[in-house]
């Protein structure tokens, strides 16, 4: 009889890694190998895992193996930040920074308690130099990953372009036919109010 996933965490953690929202194009095989380069973790509910713009500690992604994080990202003039996005089990965050060093995209917070597993620069390395095919194939699965992100934020982009520009042509009309109105017409005070 075969182990049901929750009596494996190595296997239930394989198969969160080539689900759609992880790394779908990777083999189960390729994902079991991987994993034995990642560290697994556990991680306190409205712990920031990654802080946006930040360079420093930019040499790690993490597999979502249970729990939820949020997406957030600064607005500019808003003290707060925005939730883009809240993803759970089988998402992957921190990838794009692991592997070109630049500042961290978004700030991902734990909205639950997590399980993760993590993979360092330095373990990718040491993955590329055992097996280079594994790797090549998982920086691949990564990379169209990444790709299907930024065709997700391009139609995004496209759609509030079209939203914002519905909206100022909407105000325009707005604004233009209100001028004219109230150059037409006297002011009318509602009945509640008294005239002096």
């Amino acid at each position: 009889m075969l182990p049901k996933d929750d009596d494996n965490p190595l296997e239930h953690a394989a198969r969160l890694l080539v689900t759609a929202s992880a790394l779908g194009d990777l083999s189960l095989t390729d994902a079991r190998y991987v994993l034995r380069h990642m560290r697994p973790g556990r991680i306190k509910a409205h712990t920031i895992l990654i802080h946006e713009g930040e360079q420093s500690f930019n040499s790690y992604m993490m597999l979502i193996l249970r729990g939820e994080v949020s997406i957030e990202n600064a607005m500019p003039g808003m003290h707060t930040n925005i939730v883009i996005n809240v993803i759970g089990a089988g998402s992957i965050i921190g990838e794009m920074s692991m592997f070109d060093g630049g500042p961290r995209a978004a700030t991902c917070t734990a909205v639950t308690d997590l399980a993760v597993a993590v993979l360092s620069r330095s373990s990718l390395k040491r993955l590329l130099h055992e097996r280079p095919e594994v790797g090549v194939r998982f920086m691949l699965a990564v990379s169209k990953r990444m790709s299907d992100r930024l065709r997700e934020v391009n139609k995004k982009l496209k759609m509030y372009v079209s939203l914002t520009n519905t909206l100022q042509q909407e105000v325009s009309a707005l604004m233009d036919g209100k001028s004219s109105a109230s150059a037409n017409r006297r002011y009318q005070f509602p009945d509640a109010f008294e005239r002096n």
